[in-house]
C-alpha cells in the first residue's frame, strides 16, 4: 500500500493565550519557562479554566514570579486543600535568562508579560515576552492594518469567483 502524502496535523497544545498583551505591547523577545503548580491548578488547566489577561512577570531576589494569572478551581477539588485562584506562581528559568530579563525590564517603557500557557509533554510551560508598551496611536494603526487585511481577503475572494 502507498502511504498518503499528507502529514497528520499536530494537536494544539495551547492552554490559553494573552491576546491583550500583543495588542498593548511590541513583543521584542520571547522565552520559555516552566511553571511550578499545585495539583488542583494542573487539573483546572486541563479544563482550560485559566485567565492570563493582565498577568505579568516580576523578578525578585533572583527568581521570576508570575502575577495576575487566575486559575479557577474546579468544583471537584478536594475539600482539605485551600484553593487560591490568584496565587503567584514561580517561573523556572536559567540564570542567564533571568539576568537578561532583569536588565531589559530596568529600561524605561519595557516590561515582561506572559503571552501563552501550553503543554509540552506532561509539563505546563509559559511563554514570556520582553515587551515595550505601545502608544494609543500605535494601537489604532494595528486595528487599521488588521481591518485592511480582512478587506483585502474579501476583495480577492470576490474577484476569484
Amino acid at each position: 500500500m502507498a502511504k498518503s502524502g499528507k502529514k497528520a496535523k499536530a494537536p494544539d497544545t495551547t492552554i490559553v493565550r494573552n491576546k491583550k498583551a500583543t495588542f498593548d505591547y511590541f513583543v521584542e523577545d520571547t522565552f520559555e519557562a516552566g511553571v511550578a503548580l499545585l495539583g488542583w491548578e494542573v487539573k483546572s488547566m486541563r479544563e482550560k479554566k485559566v485567565q492570563l489577561t493582565d498577568s505579568y512577570v516580576l523578578i525578585k531576589d533572583g527568581e521570576a514570579w508570575l502575577l495576575g494569572c487566575n486559575v479557577v478551581p474546579l468544583n471537584t477539588a478536594s475539600t482539605h486543600v485551600i484553593c487560591e485562584p490568584d496565587r503567584t506562581k514561580k517561573l523556572l528559568l536559567h540564570s542567564k535568562e533571568l539576568a537578561r530579563i532583569f536588565s531589559s525590564t530596568q529600561q524605561k517603557g519595557h516590561t515582561c508579560v506572559a503571552t501563552k500557557l501550553y503543554w509540552k509533554g506532561h509539563l505546563v510551560k509559559c511563554q514570556i515576552a520582553l515587551a515595550k508598551g505601545k502608544q494609543a496611536h500605535d494601537k489604532r494603526n494595528v486595528v487599521k492594518d488588521r481591518e485592511w487585511a480582512i478587506e483585502k481577503q474579501r476583495v480577492v475572494r470576490h474577484a476569484n469567483r
